[in-house]
């Protein structure tokens, strides 16, 4: 383990509010170590001695993709600082963030892992860059990508954009596809949605509100937030099942099944802190993952600020070792 042992902490006001500072502080304490807010307008040598970097870069990491100056050369200073101190602990590491956060890229990871042989899978997917609508047409057939699908932002967090989507039900349609833009096949779940909260070794699972069931129609173009329709406490009019889907049957996920997808995924995007959201096919019963988010939220997670002293204890251990 390092002598010193403090704790830099760099994340957004908004995720800085959400979270309890104080409590936070405790826990770092009772495990015998000190926390502080990273200032990134300062140089990160003058906040020295650190031992953990602990971060949630996604906001500055969108940024600078979009060009912000002041965002690529803050990126740029921690990536130089991380790379000048290899004893440094970075949870998560950059570039592993970086994939996670090109929607493409994670999916191709989880359809590269073997939890197909599991009954988990990743609804077939393609990255639409074109307005030509022959060019997506064509592209839609070759990824086996079915009506209804949604459209995603490329982007897959770090900026409100990243949860503006769209179900796009037939061909005509398509000229609605804002490119580029990832589509993927909308599976029918009965408008429940599990969000597995990865934090280390340790993980959880909650349910939440989701979208209602879909099928390849004349319909128009539906636009949604995504984060507004699973919210904890949504009341969108767009999880309201219809008639025919109604059901008194609970659906009772295998907790050895999201076990195994927590387990899988932490190995396979070599990080620590994940969100996974996964559905239950109504018809299959196979579990579908739809998204992937780095350092998620974590309502609802018990004792949360204990499980993640204990994987960065873990962490740190394993480094020095």
């Amino acid at each position: 383990m390092p002598v010193n042992k403090r704790i830099a902490v760099w994340m957004s006001e908004k995720k800085l509010q959400k979270i309890n500072w104080q409590d936070f502080e405790a826990v770092c304490i009772s495990h015998g170590f000190e926390l502080f807010k990273l200032d990134l307008n300062k140089s990160l040598e003058s906040q020295e001695p650190f031992c953990v970097l602990l971060h949630k870069l996604t906001d500055i990491i969108a940024s600078a993709n979009l060009g912000d100056i002041k965002s690529c050369n803050q990126l740029l200073e921690v990536e130089t600082y991380i790379s000048q101190n290899p004893t440094v602990t970075v949870i998560d590491p950059l570039p592993n963030v970086r994939k996670l956060l090109d929607r493409y890229s994670c999916y191709s990871i989880i359809h590269s892992t073997n939890l197909y042989t599991f009954d988990v899978f990743t609804p077939n997917f393609c990255t639409l860059q074109s307005n030509d609508l022959d060019v997506l047409k064509q592209q839609l057939k070759l990824a086996k990508v079915t009506y209804p699908f949604i459209c995603k932002p490329l982007l897959g967090h770090g900026s409100r954009k990243a949860h503006e989507m769209s179900i796009i039900f037939n061909e005509k349609c398509l000229i609605d596809c804002r490119t580029p833009c990832v589509a993927q096949s909308f599976i029918n779940h009965n408008a429940i949605l599990f969000k597995i909260f990865i934090a280390g070794e340790r993980h959880c699972f909650v349910e939440r509100p989701s979208l209602k069931n879909f099928h390849a129609c004349e319909s128009e173009t539906i636009y949604f937030d995504s984060s507004d329709v699973s919210k904890a406490d949504s009341k969108s009019r767009l999880s309201v099942l219809d008639p025919d889907d109604v059901t008194n049957e609970r659906v009772q996920p295998n907790e050895k099944t999201l076990e195994v997808i927590a387990n899988t995924l932490r190995k396979a995007f070599g990080m620590e802190l994940l969100g996974v959201d996964v559905v239950i096919e109504k018809n299959t019963r196979k579990y579908a993952i739809i998204d992937v988010n780095a350092y998620p939220g974590y309502d609802g997670f018990p004792n949360f600020f204990e499980a993640l002293l204990e994987c960065i204890s873990k962490k740190l251990a394993s480094d020095y070792t």
